[in-house]
């Protein structure tokens, strides 16, 4: 589609999806000057589809491993964190199967229209506890194996993702002082 002047400019569009596995949100069409019925006009005429409220996906676009992720994470207006187990798991970290997606958002969201079935945080996240999987932010290494140490993950698979952690030198043992006295009645930190 060709932008007209001061029209809907979908390349801007596309530029948002390609970076989110073809998926953009309702402030991304806006900022690129596409109105709520010219999407609406795109939606009923098979160009792009409604995944969420306030989420659509291009269809034509290929799909990726963790759109689901994606979409999640713009409908959090991109404020939160893939965390807890779900981070552990996308670091490849111990053989939890998160039954659940664990996402952290700060204190101050409001919004409170996320989808059933997730485990919501609340909490600060530093740009120094982030790190990215994809098109999507999720905690480091370091405050994955933090996290998961205060929410009661089972000693048996927060020893297994320290292990893993520490062989592939994704953390130093020297960052873990908290999950090591979780770990302290279990045997502590495994090598």
């Amino acid at each position: 589609m060709k932008r007209r002047e001061n029209g809907p400019d979908w390349d801007r569009v596309f530029e948002f999806a390609s970076a989110q596995d073809g998926h953009f949100s309702v402030a991304q069409a806006q900022a690129a000057g596409i109105s709520r019925p010219n999407l609406q006009a795109h939606l009923k005429r098979g160009r792009v589809l409604r995944v969420h409220r306030g989420v659509y996906r291009l269809v034509r676009y290929p799909p990726g491993e963790h759109e689901d992720l994606t979409a999640i994470w713009l409908q959090s207006d991109q404020e939160g964190v893939f965390s807890h187990e779900t981070a552990l798991a996308l670091h490849g970290l111990s053989d939890v199967l998160p039954a659940r997606v664990h996402i952290t958002l700060p204190p101050s969201w409001r919004r409170r229209e996320l989808l059933d079935g997730l485990v919501v945080h609340f909490d600060e996240m530093p740009e120094a506890d982030r790190a990215w999987h994809g098109a999507v932010p999720i905690t480091s290494v370091r405050r994955t194996l933090q996290d998961c140490a205060k929410a009661g993950l089972s000693p048996e698979h927060l020893q297994q993702a320290v292990a893993q952690a520490l062989r592939r030198g994704l953390v130093a043992r020297s960052e873990l002082a908290d999950v090591e006295r979780t770990l302290q009645p279990f045997g502590g930190i495994q090598p």
